[in-house]
């Protein structure tokens, strides 16, 4: 037995729907995983891109590894957490459209915050989530 996340937009706050996610996410009982920050980190050690829409391609092929790897699909993240070092509007622009075909329709909660640093200094995109784990 599947049991499915609700979302909600209430209409007492803003439509985040339009953006492609939602204000909140209701989780039926069963197990979460908490997938760590990833970051344009690849496998074989490759270099990482300069470029902030390359760096999105790679965390999200890495996203798309870990939900893999949970037996998940994109419409079971709960929650999602993107952190950019150098946050203007064409950066968010980018990096959302691709976040946004990655999702497939889904619109899990979503928090995205402009920050100083990541782990090391090439990196410029981090996101990490929150997955319901399919039983």
């Amino acid at each position: 037995m599947t049991l499915s996340l609700s979302r909600m937009n209430p209409t007492s706050l803003p439509d985040a729907g339009r953006a492609g996610y939602s204000q909140i996410t209701v989780v039926p009982p069963g197990p979460l995983a908490f997938v760590s920050g990833q970051v344009a980190w690849r496998r074989d050690g490759g270099p990482v891109p300069g470029d902030i829409a390359e760096q999105a391609d790679i965390v999200i092929e890495n996203l798309s590894l870990a939900l893999t790897a949970l037996n998940a699909r994109p419409d079971r993240i709960v929650q999602m957490r993107i952190y950019m070092t150098d946050l203007h509007q064409g950066a968010l622009d980018s990096v959302m459209a691709k976040i946004g075909a990655f999702l497939d329709g889904a619109q899990p909660s979503l928090t995205g915050v402009g920050v100083t640093a990541l782990a090391a200094p090439d990196l410029k995109l981090e996101v990490e989530m929150v997955v319901s784990v399919p039983a």
